[in-house]
C-alpha cells in the first residue's frame, strides 16, 4: 500500500485536470509605470494558440517573447514584430538607448526568407551562400579551405564582401555610377601637308 501511495504522489502532479498541458505556472503582475494599476497574467511555457484561444483571454492582448512559436501561429510578420520588440525591451531594462530602424534592419535580415533565421554561422549558411560572408562570421579558415577546395564562387555582391574586398558595396550611393563631363579643348587646326602646297606639284606632259 505505502509503495502505491508513492507511486500515485509522484504521478498525480502530472495530470491536468484544467489547463494547459504546456503551461507550467501562471503569476499574476501588477504593472504601475503607467499611472495606472493594470493587471497582466503572465504565462510560464508553450503553446501561444491554445493561450489565444482560452476564454477570458483576450487574443489581442496576447503577446509571447517566443519568435519560433509566434512565427508558427501568427506568421512570419508577427515573427519580426516580436523580435523588434523583445531587442528593444531587452535594451532598455539594460539602460541602452538603440534607434528603431537599426533593429527594424536586422529583424528585416533575419525574417526576410520568410522563416526566422539566426545570426549564427547556421542561419547565415541559409540567408546566402557568399563564402566570403560565412568567412567574416566564425572559422574563417574552414570555409576559405572548403572554398578552395570545392571551387565555389563569389559574385562579391554583399555588404560584408566588399568590405573584405575594399570596393563600395552596391547599396545607397554605391547603387549607381556617375559619369564625370571633362572639358573639351579646343581641337587644334590642321596641319597642312607637304602635298597640299601647289610648288611641290609637277605637272605631267600630255
Amino acid at each position: 500500500m505505502y509503495y502505491i501511495l508513492q507511486a500515485l504522489k509522484e504521478e498525480l502532479p502530472k495530470v491536468v485536470v484544467q489547463g494547459i498541458p504546456e503551461v507550467s505556472r501562471a503569476v499574476i503582475h501588477i504593472d504601475e509605470q503607467s499611472g495606472k494599476e493594470k493587471y497582466k497574467l503572465l504565462v510560464e511555457g508553450d503553446n501561444l494558440r491554445a493561450v489565444m484561444a482560452t476564454h477570458g483571454v483576450k487574443g489581442t492582448r496576447t503577446t509571447s517573447n517566443n519568435t519560433y512559436e509566434v512565427e508558427k501561429t501568427l506568421g512570419i510578420e508577427a515573427a519580426r514584430t516580436t523580435i523588434i520588440s523583445e531587442i528593444q525591451y531587452t535594451m532598455v531594462n539594460h539602460g541602452m538607448s538603440i534607434d528603431r530602424r537599426h533593429v527594424m534592419l536586422l529583424s528585416d535580415l533575419m525574417t526576410y526568407k520568410g522563416e526566422v533565421l539566426g545570426i549564427t554561422r547556421f542561419g547565415l549558411a541559409k540567408m546566402k551562400e557568399s563564402v566570403l560572408m560565412l568567412a567574416s562570421f566564425e572559422k574563417t579558415a574552414d570555409h576559405l579551405f572548403d572554398a578552395a577546395y570545392f571551387g565555389q564562387k563569389d559574385s562579391v555582391c554583399g555588404v560584408s564582401e566588399c568590405i573584405i574586398m575594399g570596393i563600395p558595396m552596391n547599396i545607397g550611393t554605391g547603387l549607381f555610377k556617375l559619369l564625370h563631363k571633362a572639358n573639351k579643348e579646343a581641337v587644334p587646326p590642321r596641319r597642312p601637308l607637304i602635298f597640299d602646297n601647289h610648288d611641290f606639284h609637277i605637272s605631267l606632259p600630255s
